[in-house]
């Protein structure tokens, strides 16, 4: 390690159940000499279960180039800092990448603490076989760019991952539904805490189950993948010639959706390799 520098280590917390912190990750934390939290109110209620009292700083996406720059200096007079995030492992869909790749461009040592992840906890829990899968991490919360990535996504042909805040979680299904097509997801929430629930079904299913409740805590959606494209000659030429009028492949899988009844998705597939 590069003499007289301190190390970051990348520390998992847990997600809900704090029995799920490592033996290691404890012993980093309470011999650090600074921690970076994402909500230090919120984390100083772990690190105080656990018994430790190490200094923290507010480390979150709307002061990371700020407190990034405060962080890397106690590094450079060979301070060790933890980066933790609210629940989970830093760095999967939150600012701490731009902390860490600050870090290595300065030579700073960084150094993971694996444990606790909810993207891990979903897809070992969904019995859907996930040789490859897709992680997009949160949709973006404007309706217009939402479908827009999803009408990106809607051709992958392996499982995908997302996250979704518990307010726009059933906006978030409905787009699927429309979108992708009612496919079959695994929605896990409040997992490994008490309230802990896996809900199976098709997107529609899931939605119609949530509505009977309030969600509480952000949520995660695992979405199987494209059936193979089984193509419609007849949809072809149809697909050729409004492509070539310029018409959009999202367009041409509204236009020609209606007056076929072929699913939306099927179209868009077929209509986003007619360039």
């Amino acid at each position: 390690m590069p003499e007289g520098k301190g190390t970051l280590y990348i520390v998992a917390t847990p997600i809900g159940n704090l029995g799920d912190i490592t033996r290691r990750a404890e012993e980093v934390l309470g011999e650090v000499d600074l921690v970076a939290a994402e909500d230090t109110r919120h984390s100083r209620k772990l690190l105080s279960a656990l018994g430790i009292s190490t200094e923290m700083i507010s480390y979150r996406e709307h002061n990371r180039q700020g407190a990034a720059i405060k962080i890397a200096a106690r590094l450079e007079q060979g301070k060790d800092v933890a980066l933790i995030t609210d629940a989970g492992t830093p760095g999967i869909s939150d600012p701490g990448h731009y902390l860490v790749g600050l870090c290595v461009n300065q030579s700073i040592p960084v150094v993971p603490v694996p444990g606790p992840s909810a993207l891990t906890a979903l897809l070992s829990a969904s019995g859907m076989e996930l040789t490859r899968f897709l992680f997009q991490g949160f949709l973006p919360p404007k309706k217009g760019s939402r479908e827009e990535v999803l009408e990106q996504l809607a051709a992958t042909g392996f499982p995908l991952v997302i996250y979704e805040s518990p307010n726009r979680v059933l906006s978030a299904l409905g787009a699927i539904a429309q979108i992708m097509g009612d496919r079959q997801i695994v929605l896990g929430r409040e997992m490994t805490k008490l309230h802990e629930e896996f809900i199976r079904g098709t997107a529609s299913e899931v939605a119609h189950h949530l509505e009977a409740g309030k969600i509480k805590g952000e949520v995660s959606i695992l979405i199987e993948g494209a059936e193979p494209i089984k193509r419609t000659v007849d949809l072809l030429p149809a697909i050729k010639r409004l492509r070539a009028e310029g018409l959009s492949a999202s367009r041409v899988a509204s236009v020609l959706s209606q007056i076929t009844g072929e699913e939306r998705s099927v179209i868009y597939r077929m209509a986003s390799e007619e360039k």
